[in-house]
């Protein structure tokens, strides 16, 4: 696409210049680049060729789909249109029947498409227990993988199992990278996905030709690189030791930490406090519930008001040094360091020998 048949397009959809650029420069926020990428962003958008898009759904609750149907930045429409070539998507494509797989069959011909997957694939009993237009949700994603550039899996169904994998996991479903091993996946979970991720991870192919860095769960390090407790706005509290203790109680009004409530934010990795939901309004802890760890493989097992064993997830900041210093404490001093700050505080990991230290450790003492 020429960039004054782009820019023509943009104006006919009451887009302007500014607006474009402003988008430009949230996704290279939300990729966390510099913003001087943003007019590189710019380029791709403008010029490169929009990748077709086959998007499958198995065992879900559409809700990633309507997550994608939210977005705002830019809308749904621009992704469809202007940015990408949806050619197949059963809840968003105008044919249906033997039209909409002639669709389908036409672009798999073809290939270098990207393939979108949401929902789990069952595998117990050959994968009966999913099935669409005669075919197996098996069958459909190896069909559909094969002549795939790239796999996304949105949500956290797609991505580890979620839902339908949770005990007792009566059809046996996993997620897509349990059954693909050929092509390079990206793994964008959450219960739904944040569409703000699905547009940014498209964006970086656009711009980059290639797919985003990811961590060990295949997710892309921008979105999913961050610890959710590291960023919280109620990360403050949890330091000074000011935790929910009942839902609606003065801590609870006053927004404090919602750890004790079975927040699961110490374990979870996703970009949730920045990006937000609807159109960056809130998110579930702000707006007074705990996160529920849904970026998280088997998060369903670990259960909603359940508290996490931060110290598992977060060495304690008191760890020793791995050089030895050059003028050691007493052997006395250490052994009272080493009493105080090995203690468990207020369920979580003593910050130190400080005021805020010290505070934590009353306020369990006084719970007990």
């Amino acid at each position: 696409m020429k960039k004054s048949e782009f820019r023509k397009k943009l104006k006919e959809k009451g887009i302007s210049r500014r607006d474009f650029l402003k988008f430009c420069s949230i996704m290279a926020g939300t990729l966390a680049l510099d913003v001087t990428f943003a007019p590189k962003i710019a380029h791709a958008l403008e010029t490169k060729k929009r990748p077709p898009v086959i998007w499958l759904e198995f065992q879900d609750c559409a809700g990633c789909s309507e997550s994608f149907l939210r977005a705002t930045r830019p809308p749904v429409e621009e992704i469809v249109l202007d940015i990408l070539s949806v050619d197949y998507h059963e809840t968003l494509m105008a044919a249906s029947g033997y039209l909409a797989e002639e669709a389908k069959e036409k672009t798999l011909k073809a290939g270098k498409y990207i393939l979108v997957v949401e929902g789990s694939i069952p595998t117990a009993d050959n994968g009966v227990y999913c099935t669409i237009g005669g075919k197996t949700a098996l069958q459909s994603l190896h069909e559909a993988a094969k002549n795939a550039i790239a796999i996304i899996a949105v949500g956290n169904c797609a991505a580890f199992g979620g839902l339908p994998k949770a005990q007792p996991n009566p059809t046996k479903a996993v997620g897509v990278m349990d059954i693909i091993k050929d092509k390079p996946i990206i793994n964008l979970p959450g219960c739904p996905v944040n569409v703000v991720n699905i547009t940014a991870t498209i964006v970086h192919y656009l711009t980059f030709k290639k797919l985003p860095k990811v961590d060990k769960l295949k997710r892309p390090l921008f979105a999913y690189g961050f610890r959710i407790h590291d960023n919280c706005e109620r990360r403050a509290h949890f330091d000074a030791g000011e935790f929910v203790k009942e839902w609606g109680d003065e801590g609870h009004r006053k927004g404090w930490c919602l750890y004790k409530m079975g927040c699961k934010g110490p374990m979870t990795f996703a970009n949730c406090p920045r990006v937000r939901w609807n159109d960056g309004t809130s998110w579930p802890v702000a707006s007074g519930h705990g996160c529920l760890g849904c970026t998280e493989p088997d998060f369903w097992e670990v259960g909603a008001y359940n508290r996490v064993d931060i110290p598992e997830f977060i060495p304690p900041t008191s760890y020793p040094d791995a050089i030895k210093p050059k003028k050691e404490l007493p052997s006395s001093t250490n052994a009272v360091l080493g009493g105080i700050i090995g203690a468990a505080v207020g369920g979580a990991v003593a910050v130190g020998l400080t005021k805020t230290g010290e505070k934590l450790k009353t306020k369990e003492k006084e719970e007990d």
